[in-house]
């Protein structure tokens, strides 16, 4: 796939199966897997894991990126982005991410948010808004969303596998 979007330092791609242990080692942190819906713990689930994004692709529904950053030696992985559930009933997609902890606390997150955001809108005009949404003691990811933008609409209920309610904040189209 030769989709790349640019964020500063930042580029954006579609995972790759040579991805696979840089997704390993973003996973091996677990306070990235207490937040994420299915963490990756094997070179097995890896490999699904990076088949399932690239299908996803091909489906022309889900969008999964890569987040790289500059660095003197190559790129190094530094988060991921999704755009989710891109469907005509839907009113409005939802924009996931997950930082790794190597480069947590330096705006990783907010500029690959935001410029998959843009993204969105520019390849999907008819979308009107973006959804984020996050548990609500998860403090850091309602501070991305609001850099980013985001506006906080409600509380929605927990459900599994989430044990706590969340946060529902939403950006809409310039």
């Amino acid at each position: 796939m030769v989709i790349e979007l640019r964020a500063s330092d930042l580029a954006l791609r579609p995972w790759r199966d040579d991805d696979l242990d840089a997704l390993l080692a973003a996973y091996r942190d677990p306070v990235l897997r207490q937040w994420t819906r299915m963490p990756v713990t094997s070179p097995d689930e890896g490999r699904r894991w990076l088949s399932r994004t690239q299908q996803d692709w091909a489906d022309d529904r889900r969008y999964t990126f890569a987040v790289l950053e500059d660095h003197a030696d190559g790129p190094r992985l530094v988060a991921n982005v999704v755009l989710k559930r891109v469907t005509p009933e839907r009113p409005a997609p939802e924009v996931g991410y997950w930082t790794a902890s190597w480069a947590r606390g330096r705006g990783v997150a907010p500029r690959a948010v935001t410029a998959l955001s843009r993204w969105a809108f520019d390849r999907f005009p008819e979308l009107t808004r973006l959804d984020l949404l996050h548990q609500v003691d998860n403090l850091a990811s309602c501070r991305v969303a609001q850099k980013c933008g985001f506006v906080f609409q409600e509380v929605l209920p927990a459900r599994p596998p989430f044990p706590l309610d969340g946060h529902r904040h939403t950006l809409d189209a310039a």
